[in-house]
């Protein structure tokens, strides 16, 4: 089985780090992105295509599929937006942005791939995003916390569809990751400082921190997961530690 992996929101932080990790451990990557020429990695073939319409998730596994000479291994579908934003304030417009950009991206890019595998007759894995605020209340974030649960219960959906075929799909829910997506929230130290201590492990999330997991998640490594959602949240969801009072 070739390692090789589609990586969606290729312009995207995550995307790129993921893929410089995969390309070092020796995988074939191809980024897939509606805006390409903002790719900056090297090495990586890349794909002008856009996953929030069928046709656009179809060429994107057509187009790795010719450049590897196989349907890829992998699917790391890093695609999506966010918006903080009360629910009074939450425009149709807005709310149909995110829905399309993480929900209609992921199910349209999964259908694709699962389709271009099952016909192939060969296994591989899938990596989804999904985040903290589909896993805990968050203030303000109603239509990004509602397209991530519903990428959360697609994930496993297609997990136990797909469980026979040798094929896994499984989820990584981040909490705050910092990616040129979120630097405006990252601004000065207070800034930092404030968002991080929301975290047990007193940290915000990296890039990097992603990448790894998502690697995990596509190898071998993983051969015995599926339809898991993982938090990559530093305690965040979960874990409530002792604060004693002044």
């Amino acid at each position: 089985m070739s390692n090789t992996v589609l990586i969606t929101g290729g312009s995207g932080g995550v995307a790129q780090a993921s893929a410089a990790l995969l390309m070092e451990a020796g995988w074939r990557v191809a980024l897939c992105s509606r805006t390409p020429d903002k790719i900056t990695l090297a090495g990586a073939h890349r794909i002008e295509a856009d996953c929030t319409l069928p046709a656009g998730a179809q060429r994107a596994v057509t187009e790795a599929a010719a450049h590897f000479g196989t349907p890829p291994h992998g699917l790391l579908h890093a695609a999506g937006n966010s918006l903080i934003a009360p629910l009074a304030r939450t425009r149709e417009e807005q709310y149909r942005q995110v829905m399309a950009a993480n929900l209609d991206s992921a199910f349209f890019t999964l259908q694709a791939f699962l389709e271009a595998l099952s016909k192939a007759q060969l296994p591989g894995s899938a990596v989804v995003f999904s985040s903290v605020v589909a896993r805990i209340g968050v203030a303000n974030h109603a239509a990004i916390a509602a397209a991530k649960a519903g990428v959360e219960g697609l994930a496993r959906s297609l997990a136990a569809d797909f469980s026979d075929k040798g094929i896994r799909i499984n989820c990584i829910a981040p909490g705050l990751m910092r990616s040129p997506m979120t630097e405006r929230m990252l601004v000065n130290e207070k800034s930092v400082a404030q968002i991080s201590a929301q975290y047990p492990l007193g940290r915000h999330g990296d890039v990097q921190d992603a990448a790894r997991a998502a690697k995990f998640l596509l190898s071998a490594d993983s051969a015995w997961i599926t339809g898991q959602v993982l938090g990559l949240d530093g305690g965040f969801a979960s874990v409530r530690p002792l604060v004693r009072a002044p």
